[in-house]
């Protein structure tokens, strides 16, 4: 039996790379015979870039940028055919954030100026094109960082620069400047289709996993609401409610306005990758992710994986940590059968524990039942 196994990350806990080798390891044990072909995925969050270098190769640029909370981290960007590949989590990523200051007045403060740091090292190396992942960010401000480091710096009726964070551009009036980009194009590719506002936008949907509580939810709606005035007065456009500018916090209404064309960043690795010539001689596809939900139908990765399996009549399965989307819903997406390592760890805490002992132990029980 051939089966292409092509994760996603688990979010802080397994790289896609891991994710994929746990899944094989597992499957074998029950099926040794089987032709695994794994390829690591992403959809623009964080992996993105390493998954593109692990598929295709390129050249790395490292440097230091701002972090979420202003200090110095190392980041780094891939150059690749005369193309600049980043992703917005190497700069301000959920992961630069400790748990323990996952709060209110952290989720409202947070910068994603480095990300405008790794576009202008690109740009200044002479890539006619920068590709920006979208996805597991820290911050929730509209991308006013990220264009302060390019030249565009928000600014309030005194022309003075606001504060760092979401709420600070509740004062924000115009933009100062305008981004300097070399003549080099711009592309989001977003691994969610979220508008900026309301309650599928940036601030509702994924401001509380940052740390945000109801108020500081509402808080940041309104300022976001105001910076989408801000940007459509100075780029003439208004793209509030574009698929994908509610993305990375609102990274993806930033990128819009400048003029970034959006893909779908699952999109964009499913070509760069091979996937769907890997499936095309596939019997069976296994994919996965951390938390197998709501978001994950709103153009995530294994749902990118299940249409292109069910393109071709090949079955999918979602090895997932935990799994909340019912079996109406993923089917839905192509998702023939969807498996939670929590469940059958046991727990959350006993998963969490050794998560590539027990996702390989769950591939090894899937693979009892499917294959042939």
């Amino acid at each position: 039996m051939r089966v292409v196994v092509a994760p996603d990350s688990f979010g802080g806990t397994l790289s896609a790379t891991a994710a994929a080798e746990a899944i094989a390891r597992g499957w074998r044990r029950h099926a040794p015979d089987d032709e695994l072909r794994l390829l690591p995925l992403a959809d623009g969050g964080t992996g993105f870039v390493e998954v593109l270098h692990a598929a295709r190769g390129g050249r790395w640029h490292t440097l230091e940028v701002t972090g979420p909370f202003g200090d110095p981290v190392g980041a780094r960007w891939l150059e690749l055919d005369g193309v600049g590949y980043l992703e917005s989590a190497a700069a301000c990523g959920l992961h630069l954030v400790p748990r323990e200051r996952r709060v209110p007045a952290v989720a409202t403060t947070v910068t994603s100026r480095g990300v405008g740091e790794l576009i202008a090292h690109a740009v200044g190396a002479g890539v006619g094109e920068v590709v920006v992942g979208l996805g597991g960010s820290a911050t929730t401000d509209g991308g006013a960082g990220m264009l302060a480091a390019l030249g565009a710096v928000a600014v309030d009726d005194a022309g003075a620069p606001v504060g760092p964070g979401g709420t600070a551009l509740a004062g924000c009036t115009a933009l100062a400047g305008r981004p300097q980009l070399g003549g080099a194009r711009l592309v989001a590719a977003a691994d969610v289709d979220n508008p900026l506002l309301g309650r599928h936008g940036a601030a509702a949907v994924f401001g509380p996993q940052k740390g945000a509580d109801d108020a500081a939810v509402a808080e940041l709606d309104a300022a976001l609401a105001r910076f989408a005035d801000v940007l459509a007065a100075a780029f003439g456009v208004d793209v509030r409610d574009d698929d994908g500018a509610g993305a990375a916090g609102g990274l993806g209404a930033a990128l819009l306005a400048c003029g970034a064309r959006r893909v779908s960043g699952a999109g964009l690795v499913r070509e760069l990758v091979g996937l769907d010539a890997a499936l095309d001689a596939a019997d069976l596809a296994v994919t996965g992710e951390g938390s197998f939900d709501f978001q994950s139908l709103r153009g995530k990765l294994v749902t990118a994986v299940a249409r292109a399996a069910a393109d071709r009549a090949v079955p999918c399965l979602v090895l997932a940590g935990q799994v909340s989307v019912g079996r109406r819903e993923a089917a839905a997406a192509g998702v023939d059968s969807a498996y939670s390592v929590a469940e059958d760890a046991g727990g959350v805490e006993r998963s969490m524990a050794d998560p590539e002992g027990t996702l390989a132990a769950l591939a090894e029980r899937v693979a009892g039942r499917w294959s042939r």
